[in-house]
């Protein structure tokens, strides 16, 4: 017997017990204000939201934040008019310039502050991640508490892609000093509709 034979017979025979999967593997998230923790969250990673109360004050906050930006593009139709792009491109190498882009999601985490997005609002996928900035609309009553909760909602055989989106892009690979905007977006915004 070679001394790898002796060594996984000894692993073999030193194994636990089997236990069986649980059945139910989920548990329960209580936030005393599923929007505050979204918006602690997310500010804690490296993005920022604000409460609005209609897409009026959205429009009035992006021209604060982006003034003159060109190279904008959104799929968000009460917002058209801001976009100078379309994601409805063949080739999204036609988007590598993308400055801005403005996307709605349909679901939002509180206990980690991720959006879903799916094709349905992304004609584009590479878009948010290829875009210098980022804007995702979102409304206060899809956030759920925590991903098990999210899960539930989803039914991800309705699209063929999907993804959460969590926070501006970071790395800390080097050194652990983190970096913001490295792989994708510089910055995150949300805007949380009622």
């Amino acid at each position: 017997m070679t001394t790898r034979d002796q060594m996984l017979a000894s692993i073999k025979a030193n194994q636990p017990a089997l236990l069986p999967t649980p059945t139910n593997f989920t548990f329960m998230s209580v936030y005393p204000d599923l929007t505050q923790q979204f918006i602690d969250v997310l500010t804690f990673v490296g993005g920022a939201a604000l409460v609005v109360p209609d897409f009026a004050s959205i429009r009035a906050s992006l021209h604060t934040q982006f003034p003159n930006m060109t190279s904008v593009a959104t799929t968000c139709p009460e917002l058209t008019d801001l976009a100078d792009v379309t994601m409805n491109v063949t080739d999204p190498h036609e988007l590598s310039g993308l400055n801005l882009a403005i996307i709605e999601g349909p679901l939002a985490v509180a206990e980690n502050a991720a959006i879903w997005v799916d094709e349905r609002q992304l004609p584009q996928r590479v878009a948010p991640m290829i875009t210098q900035y980022l804007v995702i609309i979102i409304r206060q009553s899809t956030i759920v508490p925590n991903m098990h909760d999210a899960y539930k909602l989803l039914n991800v055989d309705e699209t063929g892609f999907g993804t959460f989106i969590c926070g501006p892009s970071k790395t800390a690979d080097i050194e652990q000093s983190l970096v913001i905007g490295a792989h994708g977006a510089r910055s995150l915004m949300v805007y949380i509709l009622p």
